[in-house]
């Protein structure tokens, strides 16, 4: 997009910010159904006027099938206290990311955000006829 070959692109904020600041790119709306604590001036693509229009990145820290429930429990609390970092937490908005608060965190929240992605994306992916290679 910024050599000039493509004229939109929906990408990850780690990836837009530094170039909205820096004046590379213009950035009409988020995807998320909050505005970006890191964009706050950028509206939400319903405020935009498209309603529909809703994705968001995130990520989660997974474990092989089979590990042992304290194993679990401790990577859930090591990752819960590195986001409770304050270092940690300016780097992550810095970087265009939110937080989630800490009912959001854990294995259980994760579990309930794959299904739930999962449930949403299936039928659009199918009715899109995409295929994997």
């Amino acid at each position: 997009m910024i050599a000039g070959h493509v004229d939109y692109m929906a990408g990850p904020p780690a990836e837009a910010i530094p170039q909205f600041h820096g004046g590379a790119i213009k950035v009409f709306a988020v995807t998320s159904a909050e505005r970006s604590s890191a964009l706050p001036q950028i509206p939400t693509t319903r405020e935009a006027g498209l309603p529909e229009f809703q994705a968001r990145t995130w990520s989660g820290l997974f474990a092989p099938k089979g590990t042992p429930r304290p194993i679990l429990d401790k990577l859930t609390d090591a990752l819960d206290m590195a986001l409770d970092d304050e270092t940690t937490r300016k780097r992550m908005f810095d970087l265009g990311n939110e937080i989630p608060v800490k009912t959001e965190r854990g294995q259980a929240p994760l579990g309930a955000l794959v299904r739930s992605e999962i449930a949403r994306w299936t039928p659009i992916i199918k009715a899109a006829n995409v295929k994997a290679h």
